[in-house]
């Protein structure tokens, strides 16, 4: 049998890289997923990839009106939600002398007061015993320079993972993270002025993975689906790190 078979998810931020790979995986084992984004297009076409059992809600996580409207439509439509990836996020480096109010404030109320309110207006409808599962960075465990805010915003979502598993206890809803490595997704390019540059900086990253390349999507989605699934059942409040050992060897 599917591994996910009849349950509802959704995933912020399923119109590309990690969040798209999660919804298609997840679809593959049976659920309905709805995905979000910012960029209609690209939430048309994801769905197309994705098929039939997938539906885009267009919405910016940091939007709390977004999010509800997000939560009506699926309240009327399905009832209820098994499944939560909390995948939205945005990256916005900057050298600390350079970091500007503006950046941070976007960064933060994305990555942390997006997740927060995206898993919080859920609760009505969430089902008990179901699965929460949010994206953090190996950047928590890491100096990276250039991603202070970064780095901050996935520190308190890893934080958030404690906290709400604690406070979910009663519901039996698991509270897990996923902190990938540097993978190959759209956010390398949109890091960089122009295609060499992108092309650098995955040099750059792969050097420094133990197993020498870049993680692909499919890979974190592959985490995704086994904390999603009863195969985790004894699973909660961990941080799963799916970066090819980078923060394994310090």
């Amino acid at each position: 049998m599917s591994k996910l078979q009849g349950k509802v998810a959704v995933v912020t931020g399923g119109n590309s890289g990690i969040g798209l790979a999660i919804a298609k995986r997840f679809v593959a084992e049976g659920a309905f997923v709805y995905i979000t984004g910012r960029r209609q297009s690209e939430l048309d076409n994801a769905v197309a990839s994705i098929g039939s059992q997938a539906k885009a809600v267009q919405g910016d996580v940091a939007n709390l009106d977004d999010i509800d409207r997000l939560y009506a439509k699926i309240r009327d439509e399905k009832g209820g939600i098994d499944i939560i990836v909390a995948n939205a996020g945005i990256v916005g480096p900057q050298p600390l002398e350079e970091t500007t109010a503006e950046t941070f404030d976007k960064v933060f109320a994305v990555n942390v007061r997006g997740v927060l309110f995206t898993v919080k207006q859920a609760l009505p409808l969430m089902n008990d015993r179901g699965a929460v599962i949010v994206i953090s960075s190996m950047a928590t465990a890491k100096g990276i320079p250039g991603y202070s805010a970064y780095s901050a915003t996935k520190a308190a979502v890893r934080s958030f993972v404690r906290t709400w598993t604690a406070e979910l206890k009663s519901r039996h809803i698991r509270v897990n993270a996923i902190s990938p490595g540097p993978i190959d997704t759209p956010i390398m390019d949109s890091q960089a002025p122009n295609p060499e540059a992108a092309d650098k900086l995955r040099t750059s990253f792969a050097a420094a993975v133990p197993l020498g390349r870049l993680g692909q999507p499919d890979e974190i989605a592959a985490a995704a689906l086994f904390l999603a699934s009863d195969e985790a059942s004894y699973v909660a409040g961990v941080d799963l790190p799916v970066d090819g050992g980078v923060t394994a060897i310090g």
